[in-house]
């Protein structure tokens, strides 16, 4: 019996020890989860506050419910309009962009030519240089094509500067495909495009989400390249749009806090359907199966 004891007790420390340290990281990871949500709280109620109350009781509860200033935003400071040049822009990039790199990246991974590496060294360089830098030639480019003041001076200006990390990202997990699925699909009589669409596409459905929510939010939240090549007001984006909150002498923050809930949105939900995805896509290849 003595020994037996002594045997369990080993056993029984190191679960004490394994069960403490399981409580510390849960209530650290909880912990970073507060810090993350509370401002995305706090941000929710404001929009919910006029801006005398805001100023008087920054973090208390709203005196009453009322969506008057969500309805007044979306109307009368137009941002119904904001909102949609914003939803039309970014999802014609996105899908120009994963048109283009999905090709790019399938013929640098599975085809084999003198320039292949070339071409994929060349755009890795151009996720090196950011494109602000080249914002002279590039205002040049959109003023001689004529696509000033125009939603396709943002929408190619979008797809262009997504391409080189989403072409790294794509060629990394086709190759990672085995070519034997794409000769068994040969000998069936399948053709390139049909191997792509049929074959490739599905399996790199977590590549694809991750490219997507990549370019996606830095795009939504854009003020850069609006501000630089739009002047018209009904080409606005929610980002240049918002400005018309901050006044010269005054500012009505309960209607930007309500702008912002609103811009927001499409992002929560953006990553609430793609976030399976998305962690598939940044933790593939973490572990071998």
């Amino acid at each position: 019996m003595i020994d037996q004891t002594l045997l369990a007790k080993p056993d029984e420390g190191q679960r004490r020890r394994k069960n403490a340290s399981a409580f510390f990281l849960y209530a650290f990871l909880i912990f970073l989860a507060l810090i993350f949500i509370c401002p995305l709280i706090l941000l929710i109620l404001t929009a919910f506050k006029s801006t005398r109350e805001i100023f008087m009781n920054p973090f208390g509860l709203p005196a009453s419910w009322s969506f008057k200033t969500f309805v007044r935003v979306w109307q009368k400071a137009h941002f119904n309009i904001y909102f949609f040049n914003s939803i039309l822009v970014t999802l014609i990039s996105l899908a120009l962009l994963l048109f283009t790199s999905t090709l790019s990246a399938y013929a640098l991974a599975r085809f084999k030519f003198r320039l292949n590496n070339f071409l994929f060294m060349l755009f890795l360089a151009g996720i090196m240089i950011p494109i602000r830098l080249g914002i002279l030639p590039l205002f040049i480019l959109m003023n001689e094509l004529g696509l000033l003041d125009s939603r396709w001076s943002l929408i190619l200006t979008y797809a262009a500067s997504g391409m080189p990390m989403s072409v790294f990202i794509l060629t990394g997990f086709l190759k990672t495909i085995p070519l034997e699925l794409s000769e068994a699909a040969k000998v069936d009589g399948c053709s390139e495009f049909g191997i792509l669409y049929r074959i490739m596409l599905p399996l790199i459905r977590p590549a694809l989400a991750t490219v997507t929510i990549v370019n996606f939010v830095p795009w939504w939240n854009d003020f850069f390249f609006p501000l630089l090549f739009i002047k018209s007001e009904k080409l606005k984006t929610i980002p240049l749009g918002m400005s018309i909150f901050f006044g010269q002498y005054t500012t009505d923050w309960g209607m930007l806090f309500a702008g912002m809930v609103m811009a927001s949105l499409p992002l929560l939900l953006l990553y609430i359907f793609m976030s399976k995805q998305f962690i598939s896509g940044l933790t593939s290849g973490a572990v071998k199966g």
